[in-house]
């Protein structure tokens, strides 16, 4: 970006802090882990081997919001091309329809929420094509952390602690993560040594000891103890893979996404609709461009909902059909400029999460997101080895005939989504926004920002957000939302709940913008989190 772009570098939003300028960059939602990729750069590592360092420090100083026994996604650009990485477990062999026969749908927490992790496969996959130093070296800052113990901050105590209570009964929590009964306090030293085990077996067998040694034996025996429905086969099985990304072209950019079984197709689909409306005329934060941007949102998550799930699973209505511009175009003839709607799904034509940013001097970008889903996942924790399950099986649906319905071998719809904007076939910025369904709205309001009024990354990530209710019954915004907005949206019949500060509802973004030279860093105020580089 050119330094006299006046506009481009405004920054309009009460702001705690400025964008990172530098040839080598990191950016995550914690200085610890930022702190970790940023040691890999002083070792002489690339954009990838400073990721995978930050990815494994998030899991022992971000315990709430990710673990070992997550799921992860990547999209890395690299020789010239974006490549993406799809490391979400399936469901293991016992998971099927029969077995929650009865129920309305699967449980949040416990071990029949839990499906094979992919975390571990991601590390190892991305290691091995693109890393330059030895796989072990990547763990290093994490077990020193899991052995010596870190500080907790304020903002990782707050989310630790509001889901205690909840996952103090399921098996192994307690002794991992709550000793105390409590979360760590603010300030106090929290010592994991069961992760710091785990994490050095991992990386002495480059991720084997997880999927076919000695901790994928100790997390089936902790299943078949506690009720749990993995076996040592559905670990071995499981593979990541390598994908093409989806993409959708808005104004001068394009916003590329894993496709299914992740929700960044929601993302994609709204933007298309938007295509159709002129938001800079509207204005920036006006009613008018909310409203838009909300209404078509609603339209995607619709159809989001009704239609995604494992790619394999999509025969009816596949990701092609959902981002048909025809079809996208006449959902964007649905929404009326003047008032909310209960939108329903169409008609295709048929033939708790972490995110981190990196980029290095040589070009080479890194858009990493893992996760144990619904706050610290299952609960489920196997003992003496400090391996948080996540619980990824709630994302199925029960539903018979839904291309999402639980099944074995299967994927379940994905919340956690990398994101990665390109311009003019170049790569301009990799970023994403954790949290649950704010993620496909996160991508939508930070990609509108870039493409129809030119801000900054930081500016973008300062300015107050909306997030539609999973039930798309309304819509909640920050606090520090303008009240002209608020006011306006209203009359147009939104139902508009206005959340408390400090709220962790709306999402905590990282970004890294190409400019010439190196990088715009930018890390979101919601969060602990800032950008380091050299």
């Amino acid at each position: 970006m050119a330094a006299d772009n006046t506009k481009f570098w405004d920054f309009p939003y009460t702001s705690q802090r400025m964008p990172l300028l530098a040839a080598n960059v990191v950016s995550t939602s914690q200085p610890l882990a930022s702190a970790a990729g940023l040691a890999m750069f002083l070792r002489g590592g690339n954009a990838v081997d400073a990721a995978l360092a930050t990815a494994i420090t998030l899991t022992v100083v971000e315990p709430c919001q990710n673990g070992i026994g997550g799921d992860a996604f990547a999209l890395v650009w690299a020789g010239g091309k974006l490549h993406g990485l799809n490391a979400s477990g399936r469901a293991p062999r016992k998971m099927t329809p029969a077995h929650f026969k009865g129920r309305d749908a699967v449980p949040m927490r416990g071990w029949d929420s839990v499906t094979v992790p992919g975390t571990v496969s991601a590390w190892r996959t991305l290691s091995d094509r693109f890393g330059r130093l030895p796989f072990a070296d990547l763990f290093e800052p994490a077990i020193r952390y899991a052995t010596d113990g870190y500080l907790v901050s304020p903002t990782v105590h707050r989310q630790w602690q509001a889901q205690v209570n909840e996952l103090l009964p399921h098996p192994g929590y307690r002794e991992a993560f709550a000793p105390h009964g409590r979360a760590p306090l603010p300030g106090e030293r929290f010592i994991c040594p069961g992760q710091a085990q785990t994490l050095r077996l991992i990386a002495e067998s480059k991720g084997e000891a997880f999927y076919r040694g000695e901790l994928a034996a100790a997390i089936a025996t902790h299943a078949r103890e506690t009720g749990g429905l993995i076996e040592e086969g559905d670990l071995a099985a499981h593979t990541c893979d390598w994908v093409d990304p989806i993409a959708m072209t808005y104004r001068d950019v394009a916003l590329h996404e894993i496709g299914p079984n992740g929700q960044g197709i929601g993302a994609l689909m709204a933007l298309g609709m938007l295509e159709n409306f002129d938001l800079a005329a509207s204005g920036l934060d006006s009613t008018e461009t909310l409203h838009l941007q909300i209404e078509a949102m609603k339209l995607a998550f619709a159809d989001m909902y009704e239609y995604v799930g494992d790619p394999d699973a999509m025969r009816d209505v596949t990701a092609a059909h959902l981002l048909d511009r025809d079809y996208l175009a006449r959902r964007a003839k649905l929404i009326d400029p003047k008032r909310a709607t209960q939108p329903r799904p169409g008609a295709p034509a048929s033939g708790g999460t972490v995110y981190m940013t990196t980029a290095d001097k040589d070009g080479m970008m890194v858009s990493f997101i893992q996760s144990n889903f619904k706050g610290c996942g299952s609960g489920v924790v196997v003992p003496g080895r400090g391996i948080a399950r996540q619980n990824r099986g709630f994302g199925f649906s029960l539903k018979e005939g839904h291309p999402n319905r639980v099944a074995p071998g299967k994927r379940p719809f994905h919340t956690i989504i990398p994101g990665f904007l390109m311009r003019g076939g170049a790569p301009l910025m990799s970023f994403g926004v954790m949290g649950g369904s704010m993620q496909a709205q996160g991508h939508l309001q930070i990609a509108s920002r870039i493409a129809d009024f030119g801000q900054n990354p930081q500016a973008a990530s300062d300015a107050p957000r909306w997030r539609i209710s999973d039930d798309i019954s309304h819509v909640n915004v920050e606090w520090n939302f303008p009240q002209a907005a608020i006011d306006g949206l209203r009359a147009r019949g939104h139902e508009i709940k206005i959340a408390p500060r400090f709220d962790t509802e709306f999402g905590c973004g990282q970004f890294a913008m190409k400019t010439e030279g190196g990088y715009i860093a930018a890390s979101d105020h919601r969060k602990d989190g800032y950008p380091v580089g050299m």
